[in-house]
């Protein structure tokens, strides 16, 4: 559904009746304001609801012909003169339904209400009265206030929803980089594999084409049970040990993973392909990576830690360490659990590590 879709078109019946809500609202606001001046609410309700079109019509034709149609186009002159049109007729319109048809009411009302009561008429000929500045005035106000808070309400939402836009596209494009930057490391691991014609190839290939069915057709949600997250974890450590063999000592250890959490898909395993990527690979010799998950009250505490290449500068070890898709989790993260996590990366003698700690139940829609 396109966000300026006309109300009339809309068949989300939540939206019609949060509109209808709104404007059952000003009825019964404007009732109770006008009310205290009149011989009884009765009185003041029907009144107050044969202008109550007036102010529909003006919200609507400015909420979904105006912004629509010329302002979100730029056309801002179309957008003005459209605008002081609407202005004009409505006030023109509440102007000569109060002198042709809510004056006499009152009139009657108060005649019968106070037999003494002596009504002012006012003078001056139906012209005078139509265009008299202070009546004018009035009726501009009337027609105006509640249908521009209406509009503060239309443009605030207008707003948010392109800002919700705005974040789900640059989370798609964030974990849109994961899958080739997995697939080139995965490519260049079977490659190595195939040049030495290791009959471990074909698990390879098996191991990899799961992963990449859970990335492009599972993680498109926006949570996942944790489990099966961290099963691709294991999918993928799994692969790295085929490559590494002997020469690379890996522990994992899980503790409190239950079936009830979720987690938003894809931050754990960019952390874990970080590891390998700048640890054990660049390490000549033996390696090693020390995996702890806990998770506990939805709080889930994600340690990796890697031996350290010799060779470079500290500086540099610790830049190159840091990751393309290390730095999309920090992003994603900062999107999707603004206040409710921390990610933090160590740098010892020996050893890099990637601490995360996030509260599952505190996500941010989008």
């Amino acid at each position: 559904m396109r966000p300026n879709t006309p109300i009339i078109f809309n068949q989300d019946p939540k939206r019609i009746l949060l509109h209808a809500l709104f404007w059952l609202a000003v009825l019964v606001i404007l009732t109770v304001i006008y009310g205290a001046g009149m011989p009884d609410y009765r009185l003041a309700i029907g009144i107050v609801a044969m202008f109550l079109p007036i102010h529909i019509f003006y919200f609507y034709s400015i909420a979904y012909v105006l912004i629509p149609r010329f302002f979100n186009r730029k056309k801002y002159v179309e957008s003005l003169i459209f605008l002081l049109l609407c202005v004009v007729l409505s006030t023109l319109a509440f102007r000569l339904l109060e002198i042709l048809v809510a004056d006499p009411v009152i009139y009657n009302s108060l005649k019968k209400s106070d037999p003494t009561f002596v009504w002012r008429k006012l003078q001056g000929s139906f012209q005078e009265q139509l265009a008299k500045p202070v009546y004018l005035i009035s009726a501009f106000e009337q027609t105006n206030i509640f249908v521009w808070i209406a509009l503060s309400v239309k443009f605030f939402k207008m707003w948010f929803e392109r800002r919700q836009a705005a974040i789900e596209a640059e989370l798609n494009f964030l974990k849109g980089q994961l899958h080739p930057h997995f697939l080139f490391n995965t490519l260049n691991n079977l490659y190595a594999l195939t040049l030495n014609q290791s009959p471990r190839s074909p698990s390879v290939v098996m191991g990899l084409a799961e992963i990449l069915r859970y990335m492009l057709y599972e993680a498109n949600t926006e949570v996942v049970d944790l489990e099966k997250d961290i099963r691709i974890v294991e999918s993928y450590i799994a692969l790295e040990k085929i490559r590494y063999e002997e020469r690379l000592d890996i522990n994992f250890s899980i503790n409190g993973l239950l079936p009830e959490y979720k987690i938003a898909p894809l931050l754990i395993l960019p952390l874990v392909e970080n590891a390998f990527k700048h640890g054990a690979s660049e390490q000549v010799g033996q390696a090693w990576i020390n995996i702890d998950l806990r998770v506990k009250n939805n709080l889930l505490k994600f340690k990796i830690s890697n031996s350290k290449p010799e060779t470079g500068s500290s500086a540099d070890n610790k830049r190159h360490h840091v990751s393309i898709g290390l730095t999309n989790v920090h992003k994603r993260l900062d999107i999707l659990y603004p206040s409710a996590h921390q990610l933090r990366i160590l740098e010892e003698d020996d050893m890099f590590a990637v601490i995360l700690e996030i509260e599952l139940d505190k996500r941010v829609e989008i």
